[in-house]
């Protein structure tokens, strides 16, 4: 069988329910910064219920946590894209054979400053600003400044996901201001009249306008039924079939009346 069908296979069957001889311990957790906020929610609950387990979290983007699996350093990978068939080869000359959950969906939503007068923007004019040919918001019918374009690097599964759906792969320009997390681009978004980024719904705040996409807007029911364009799930990814806490942790991730309702709080779309 070939790995990706391996993965796929494993995909189909990660939303099964099933029971183990749980063992107290530690549990760490390493990747995505968008399913941080998710993580950190259902792990501050679950801790709570078993205080003998001890869980572990950081960030650092969807690569840096399948890396982590491969070479062993973490017990759970958060990514925000799937794992890359490159990834599983790794994975699997290690001995280790990743299996993926989905735990949420998303949507990646273009945020600009509050004191942008531009509401909505088509997918063509986003690819063309992140190609840098759009370079002034008078061009798409806002006001005469200059757009400050900025991006996630390139180890974000978020940044994964804005190449393959809004640049159709084609590559960020190189004049774009990279940062490492969600926050960050909140951030720096909120500081600059002039910038534009883009992040997890979950991400969302006060400080920065969210832009309607072809006009729709970005939101737990525009995800589900998919008519917002930049829509994903999100995934834990484990490096063989998960055993005593890690299974018992998985299972309350996907739980429908346990960790899924944490998925909402953190502002995210849960599964069910």
């Amino acid at each position: 069988m070939k790995l990706k069908g391996f993965v796929i296979i494993a995909l189909a069957v990660s939303l099964c329910f099933v029971t183990s001889t749980i063992l107290a311990g530690n549990i760490v957790i390493k990747g995505s910064t968008t399913v941080l906020p998710i993580t950190q929610k259902i792990a501050e609950a679950y801790m709570k219920q078993n205080p003998d387990v001890k869980i572990s979290i950081s960030g650092g983007g969807s690569g840096n946590g399948i890396k982590a699996l491969i070479d062993g350093s973490t017990d759970i990978a958060d990514s925000s894209r799937f794992i890359k068939d490159k990834e599983v080869k790794l994975a699997v000359g290690k001995r280790r054979y990743p299996v993926p959950f989905s735990v949420a969906y998303d949507c990646i939503v273009p945020v600009v400053h509050p004191g942008n007068s531009v509401m909505n923007i088509t997918m063509q004019q986003l690819k063309a600003i992140y190609k840098g040919k759009i370079k002034n918001w008078k061009e798409i019918g806002g006001p005469d400044r200059p757009v400050v374009v900025i991006s996630r690097d390139t180890s974000s599964g978020t940044y994964e996901v804005w190449t393959k759906k809004v640049m159709k792969k084609e590559r960020v320009f190189p004049g774009a201001l990279l940062q490492a997390s969600n926050g960050s681009i909140v951030q720096a978004v909120s500081k600059n009249k002039n910038a534009i980024g883009y992040i997890g719904l979950g991400y969302m705040s006060k400080s920065v306008k969210a832009l309607m996409v072809n006009r729709v807007k970005g939101s737990v029911e525009t995800t589900l039924n998919g008519t917002f364009p930049i829509s994903r799930p999100l995934f834990m990814f484990t490096p063989g079939w998960p055993k005593d806490d890690v299974l018992k942790f998985i299972n309350f991730v996907i739980h429908p009346e346990k960790g899924q309702k944490y998925v909402r709080d953190a502002g995210f779309v849960p599964l069910y």
